[in-house]
């Protein structure tokens, strides 16, 4: 009965401690410049694309000798990486999803590549590599010609195919 009654004034003492404020005062406030280097994330409309730009053919040059050893020659996959080439948009969830025919946004390309590719180095590529390879990916999908470039303005104008494949979460974020 003591016992139970010592844990009792100490969760009261506990939960008063958190309720008036009182912090164990360990670490200092992080300020939004602090933040900023580690906030990287893309939105569908294109929210927080950086600066740079790149076109297929740089993109291919620099598919070649990062990417293609997983994705294999032309994007179309290997036993080790996925395929980044792929047909029409997918009737079901059911098998392959590629680029084409399951992504719905550009810019979540241009967001997955930067953070998590070349395995095993992920955001080891500058700004314009990634818009190169981006650019590159959506070509062979053929979903921007050969000759067109990606930056900040053209890379939320592609119309992926499969946009329309998915409940919008966040309408108001589009």
């Amino acid at each position: 009965m003591f016992t139970r009654s010592i844990f009792a004034v100490l969760a009261f003492m506990l939960v008063m401690g958190t309720a008036s404020g009182e912090t164990p005062n360990l670490g200092k406030p992080i300020t939004e410049a602090e933040i900023a280097p580690w906030d990287i994330s893309i939105m569908p409309d294109g929210t927080g694309l950086p600066v740079g730009s790149g076109t297929p053919a740089q993109g291919a040059a620099i598919f070649a000798e990062r990417c293609a050893a997983c994705h294999g020659e032309g994007g179309k996959g290997t036993e080790f990486g996925a395929p980044v080439v792929g047909g029409p948009p997918r009737a079901t969830l059911d098998g392959g999803k590629t680029i084409r025919n399951y992504w719905p946004y550009a810019t979540t390309l241009f967001d997955f590549i930067r953070r998590a590719m070349p395995y095993p180095q992920p955001n080891s590529l500058s700004n314009d590599e990634v818009y190169a390879l981006t650019a590159y990916i959506l070509s062979l999908n053929q979903l921007i010609g050969e000759s067109g470039a990606m930056n900040a303005q053209t890379l939320p104008q592609v119309k992926m195919p499969n946009r329309d494949g998915f409940i919008t979460r966040f309408p108001d974020r589009i």
